[in-house]
């Protein structure tokens, strides 16, 4: 929960944060389809009805081991728990894992707390805590290029303890390589009013070297929204919740926060007949195609995929800049090949007309590159090493 009252589109090579890149994806928009509003509502009512989840009572313990029952009947197997203490009371963070098939070192985190105070937080912030598991069930079986964590941090309305201790004593010491922090906090609306908007939150205080960044991913959120979901989106500024540990250690964040924002958080009348759980259905379409588009979700391949995909090779790679990119029998029809860095920014663009094609990349710095070649009907990618 904030502590303080808020202010008031297939991607183009399928790869990072790039908001000039974002069309409709069919691929992606078949998964959001299968978004389940009685999912949602099953683990809403679950949550509530374990009462005030306060650090070092019965009933946080409670939620605690239902929501790796959770995991653990979707299938994963990555669960840890981070015990810490909250002003002497024991309590623990919840950390799930989903490894990438291209990067598998490198995480998009979405997280949200699962602590209430003073009431059954159906609000704050079980809706949260519903919509993340939604989006772990439906991303269980995707194969993302970048891994997902998934965490449920303990301890944030008593002042973020959990996700500073995940940040001082996990991301830290781990030279966690984090390519951005979603945090989802307090998206369920309120009853009776028209909850069409979400507000995407972007950084804007400082470290200054992480805002541009910030801006960059929020705005695509805010397109993803619009290509898979039926709400309109605000954007604000982040502040007050879980994110802030990672922004103040540098990472890239973003946010979702609901718009209309609820008179009964922190309240024992945060409860569901208060809240608009229809909105979090909307919320969570929008935070799953989100999702699809920083993991980098890859559609299986398709016959003529694989014959493609195997007749393009390049040599030498690792190279100095200077790469050899033989596309054999693909020369009826130019194949355009983009290259991006590990931002998602396109570093380079080139239509291939040949059977034998020489590239000079010699201009980027040492690092690991995305090509992605693509014809009429056809979508490949694959790495360049400059070094």
């Amino acid at each position: 929960m904030k502590l303080f009252t808020q202010l008031s589109v297939f991607l183009l090579f399928i790869f990072g944060l790039s908001a000039n890149a974002q069309v409709f994806n069919p691929y992606y928009n078949g998964i959001v389809e299968n978004v389940s509003a009685s999912n949602i509502l099953d683990d809403l009512t679950t949550f509530v009805d374990f009462g005030v989840k306060e650090p070092g009572t019965s009933e946080i313990e409670d939620a605690k081991n239902w929501i790796i029952e959770r995991y653990q009947s979707l299938g994963y197997t990555a669960i840890q728990t981070q015990a810490f203490n909250v002003f002497g009371q024991s309590t623990s963070n919840i950390i799930v894992t989903k490894t990438g098939s291209v990067y598998p070192n490198t995480f998009l985190i979405i997280d949200g707390h699962y602590d209430t105070v003073n009431g059954p937080g159906a609000n704050d912030n079980g809706s949260g805590t519903a919509l993340i598991l939604e989006l772990a069930r439906l991303l269980k079986d995707v194969d993302t290029e970048y891994s997902v964590k998934f965490i449920h941090f303990s301890g944030e309305e008593d002042g973020l303890i959990g996700s500073e201790y995940y940040v001082n004593n996990t991301v830290i010491p781990e030279n966690l390589d984090i390519k951005l922090v979603l945090n989802i906090d307090e998206v369920g609306g309120v009853a009776g009013m028209n909850n069409n908007t979400i507000t995407c939150e972007r950084d804007e205080s400082s470290p200054n070297s992480n805002n541009a960044a910030s801006a960059q991913a929020t705005q695509e959120m805010a397109n993803c929204f619009a290509l898979y979901s039926n709400l309109q989106t605000q954007i604000s500024y982040a502040y007050g919740s879980d994110y802030m540990p990672f922004e103040n250690n540098g990472e890239i964040i973003t946010g979702l926060y609901e718009t209309n924002e609820s008179p009964y958080t922190h309240s024992p009348n945060d409860t569901m007949e208060n809240m608009d759980p229809g909105y979090v259905y909307e919320v969570t379409k929008g935070a799953l195609g989100s999702a699809l588009h920083f993991a980098v979700g890859r559609e299986q391949l398709g016959v003529s995929e694989i014959n493609f995909e195997e007749n393009i090779v390049i040599y030498p790679n690792p190279s100095n800049g200077k790469f050899n990119v033989n596309l054999n029998s693909f020369t009826e029809e130019n194949v355009e090949l983009s290259v991006f860095d590990v931002l998602g920014k396109l570093v380079y663009t080139v239509s291939l007309n040949s059977e034998f094609n020489t590239l000079d990349l010699g201009f980027l710095s040492t690092g690991i590159y995305q090509g992605v070649f693509k014809n009429s009907n056809t979508l490949i990618t694959k790495k360049f090493v400059v070094e």
